[in-house]
């Protein structure tokens, strides 16, 4: 039996002579280029050693970066090829061996290209309008068949002859387009594998830049400020850059120039004369660039440079005025002087240099290139001052002034007949123009200068222009020539005044007479002759036809002219006859022939089966008034006259009075005057805006419709500065001194008063009424008028003096023929006055004064201050004055009776108004 032993040494025996055996796998290699693939060589027997030979048939050594062989175990070893290339094909060889035994295999490696895509761009670009090749390189073996589509279709050549496969397989597209763009599909196949791969390719088409311009020439206006803007729009592809150049210097950005984001819109600030010219928009983008030209025409406003002032002597010489103007257009100078053109038709202009005189000859224009030259041939006075040469293009006008000094001997102005009477100054006015302004005046009556011994009633008062003289005739040989003779450095001249004596005016011519109810309205011409001085007053007298005796009324003149006036107080259906005359400082003239009339009848009205008649006491409406305003000295008030119309009837019971500035919805608050008012002055108005005022008359039965006037407020004056605060300070100091002092002079003059003579402010004070019978009936008298409604309410009746410095709030009137220039006697004038307050009173045209203050009755917050005047207290009309008594008569004329109760007389000021006085 064996042993185990023996058993192991007989199986070694054996295997030790067994041949070895090498096998690789796979078999086979066919590998793609860049491919790695490995190969495994395994063993059966015991191989000490397993190498791998190379197609050139050398060792290949472990751990080469292409081809790397590794021993795995004791039967096997790898061969790994890593990128092979077609270099690497080749058959490779295993080979094992042990001792003096071997054993081989061997592996035939092919290689093959798989369709590669060698060289196809993407995105490839092209400008439109090129032939384009699309690049798309492809390899493999064996070499693939190329298909080209566009939009998932394949491209067919015999549809679209712009298309073509060329013998690279490139795609060509002749004059490719924008239409074109888009993705374009490069597929390679290989039939004896079944390979296919494809490329996408993009192809973009580039736009050459176009320029749009809307406006290719722009215009500018230089020295103003003004900015320039230049636009030119461009399109493209890609979005083109624009540039802007001048003069082939590419301009940036800073103080003069600036961009908008794309560049397509260039400004250019504060343009000057020298910005004019061409500029170049440059638009660019990957497909080129374009060019457009833009025009920037700079115009000048016109400017004066060259303009100076002269001076001549009248009638000596002739003077030229030079001016001279830039601008672009050239612009055209005018001349003028005034409102008067010097120049016959259209003026000269730069192209066509003209000479153009005047209408007299005495100026002539001439013009040529960019001077104006403006000739006096013979300077008169009268040509003196601001000539105006004024230059004018399309763009603007540029004007300034050159002053004309003349010199020349004095020119006496003024009128040359002056009337006046036998005691009443008058002043003759020597007005001199002259220049040199230093001038003496004199005076001369029979060759003597004046004032002196032979003429007494003569003053001289002289102003810087004017030489006044003031003569008091006393007798014929005061009247008639005065001579103003005038010297300066220039000349002398002289003029005669003539001193007239005046006479009262003729008889006024009566016209239409429109009769109402109760009153009339008469419309007359002034008088032929006026006496040589204006005319104050008219006087209207009536009466009833055949019986009765006249009633008189004594209009004022205001405003220099008075054509009709309204006499009231009539009755119905009854014949009248009036008459008139004139009235001026030397007296009554002539009275008018008289003109007869008829009342109208009362009127009725029938209502619900009622006949209305309106009878003395129960009549119609009034009709409207007439209204007439005036601007008063401050020009934001206005005084508004109102004559009174037909009363319906009825007697006038209120006035009211509306207005409100045209502009505005609102009225202002309404102002109820009394009947008597007359006019009333509204104060406080806006500057400078136009007033609607109605006033309506209201009587029992009704009210008027609205007398209606509308009117201008004056513009507001120039503010007057402030005065100093000290000068202010000391002022008011001084003021309040004097105010004072004055205070206890008149509390001194008072005390002595009480104590010595019973009276004064401290005797009304502290004093009591007397208990006699005396004081008893004034006590009843007192009350008896007190309970009598009927009694109208006593209104301070004021001379027309005093009313006078109410309607003229201004400043101190100017001398006139008939104003004296010096005060006379304080006793005389006070006498004249007492005289003419008892006139005033035996007649109906008193005045007096009523101030109405808004505020008090609205809450509106304009202040408006109103003043009203009042007729005479009586409604009735007063009978003519008895006649005054002759020479040859000695009974005196009865002395009128005026009550201290109804009349407060007062002073009048000394010297009379221009034109007012009456002897």
């Amino acid at each position: 039996m064996l042993h185990a032993k023996d058993f192991i040494l007989a199986l070694l025996l054996v295997g030790s002579t067994v041949c070895l055996e090498v096998e690789i796998t796979p078999t086979q290699g066919e590998i793609s280029v860049g491919e790695s693939k490995f190969f495994l060589c395994e063993i059966v027997g015991v191989a000490k050693e397993i190498d791998w030979y190379s197609p050139s048939g050398e060792r290949i050594e472990p751990n080469k970066p292409e081809i790397t062989v590794t021993r795995n175990d004791e039967s096997s070893s790898t061969l790994t090829l890593y990128k092979a290339g077609v270099d690497s094909a080749g058959t490779y060889k295993c080979l094992a061996t042990n001792g003096d035994q071997s054993a081989e295999a061997t592996v035939n490696v092919k290689f093959y290209q798989r369709i590669t895509f060698k060289n196809a761009p993407s995105p490839q670009e092209f400008n439109e309008g090129d032939n384009a090749n699309i690049v798309c390189d492809v390899i493999s073996s064996p070499p693939p068949t190329i298909i080209w589509k566009h939009k998932g279709a394949k491209i067919q050549m015999e549809k679209d002859v712009r298309f073509k496969i060329l013998p690279n397989n490139h795609l060509q597209i002749r004059g490719i387009k924008k239409t074109d763009e888009g993705s374009y599909t490069c597929e390679g196949r290989l039939m004896a594998r079944g390979e296919i791969d494809l490329k996408i390719i993009r192809v973009i088409v580039n736009v050459l830049p176009t320029i749009r311009v809307w406006q290719s020439e722009v215009n500018a206006t230089a020295g103003v400020g003004q900015s320039a803007i230049l636009t030119c729009a461009a399109d493209g592809y890609p979005e083109p850059m624009v540039t802007w150049a001048r003069a082939g210097v590419l301009l940036e950005s800073g103080d003069k120039y600036s961009f908008n984001e794309d560049g397509s819109e260039m400004t250019i600030m504060e343009v000057a004369k020298l910005d004019e010219g061409e500029y170049t928009c440059i638009a660019k983008n990957k497909a080129g660039e374009s060019e457009q030209e833009l025009s920037l025409r700079v115009f000048v406003k016109p400017k004066i440079t060259f303009l100076l002032n002269q001076s001549t002597s009248e009638m000596e010489e002739q003077v030229t005025l030079t001016c001279e103007a830039s601008g672009d257009p050239t612009p055209t100078i005018n001349w003028s002087f005034g409102l008067r053109p010097f120049t016959e038709g259209e003026q000269a202009s730069w192209t066509r240099p003209e000479q153009h005189k005047s209408l007299d000859g005495n100026v002539v224009v001439r013009s040529d290139a960019r001077v104006s030259s403006l000739t006096l041939k013979y300077a008169n006075f009268t040509d003196a001052g601001q000539y105006l040469c004024s230059a004018r293009n399309a763009i603007g006008v540029d004007s300034q002034p050159a002053y004309l000094e003349v010199r020349y001997a004095p020119k006496i102005q003024g009128s040359v007949t002056v009337y006046t009477w036998e005691g009443n100054a008058a002043n003759i006015s020597c007005e001199v123009l002259a220049h040199p302004s230093d001038v003496s005046m004199l005076w001369l009556r029979d060759g003597f200068q004046l004032p002196n011994a032979n003429v007494t009633k003569a003053k001289v008062f002289q102003s810087p222009t004017a030489s006044y003289l003031e003569v008091t005739p006393e007798s014929e040989n005061d009247f008639g020539s005065y001579n103003c003779t005038a010297s300066n450095e220039m000349g002398t001249e002289s003029k005669e005044f003539l001193l007239i004596q005046a006479d009262v005016p003729s008889a006024p011519s009566l016209g239409e007479v429109e009769p109402f109810s109760s009153s009339a309205r008469v419309e007359f011409q002034e008088p032929d002759a006026t006496g040589g001085v204006p005319i104050l007053q008219y006087r209207a007298e009536w009466k009833t036809v055949g019986r009765g005796s006249w009633v008189q009324r004594v209009y004022d003149v205001q405003g220099g002219a008075l054509s009709e006036v309204t006499i009231i107080g009539l009755k119905p259906e009854t014949n009248y006859e009036v008459k008139m005359s004139a009235i001026n400082g030397k007296g009554e003239g002539e009275t008018s022939p008289a003109v007869v009339f008829k009342t109208e009848p009362v009127r009725y009205s029938y209502a619900n089966g009622i006949f209305h008649f309106f009878t003395e006491d129960s009549e119609g409406e009034p009709e409207p008034p007439k209204l007439e305003g005036t601007l008063q000295t401050k020009g934001n008030s206005l005084k508004v006259n109102w004559l009174k119309q037909d009363d319906g009837g009825s007697p006038i019971t209120h006035y009211l009075v509306r207005y409100k500035p045209k502009h505005q919805a609102d009225w202002k608050p309404e102002i109820r005057l009394p009947s008597g008012s007359e006019y009333v002055v509204l104060s406080g108005l806006e500057w400078n805006t136009e007033y609607n005022v109605f006033v309506v008359a209201e009587n029992q039965q009704g009210k008027s419709q609205p007398g209606t006037l509308t009117i201008r407020t004056s513009p507001e004056p120039a503010a007057i500065p402030d005065i100093d605060g000290e000068s202010a300070l000391s002022t008011g100091i001084m003021a309040g001194i004097l105010i004072l002092a004055f205070v206890l002079l008149l509390l001194a003059v008072d005390v002595t008063c009480f104590f010595t003579n019973k009276c004064g402010l401290i005797m009304c004070l502290c004093g009591k009424p007397g208990s006699g019978a005396k004081g008893h009936n004034l006590e009843q008298g007192k009350a008896a008028f007190l309970k009598d409604e009927s009694k109208e309410p006593i209104v301070e009746v004021r001379t027309e003096d005093e009313c006078t410095a109410n309607h003229n709030a201004g400043g101190p009137t100017e001398p006139s023929e008939t104003t004296p220039l010096t005060e006379p006697e304080l006793a005389a004038h006070t006498a004249a006055l007492a005289l003419d307050t008892l006139s005033s009173v035996a007649t109906i045209s008193d005045t007096a004064n009523t101030t109405y203050d808004p505020a008090q009755d609205s809450p509106s917050s304009e202040s408006t201050a109103l003043t009203c005047s009042l007729s005479g207290l009586a409604t009735d009309p007063l009978p003519a004055p008895a006649p005054a008594p002759t020479p040859e008569s000695n009974t005196a004329p009865p002395t009128p009776f005026i009550s201290t109760s109804d009349i407060t007389a007062r002073v009048a000021p000394p010297v009379r108004p221009p034109g007012r006085q009456l002897s």
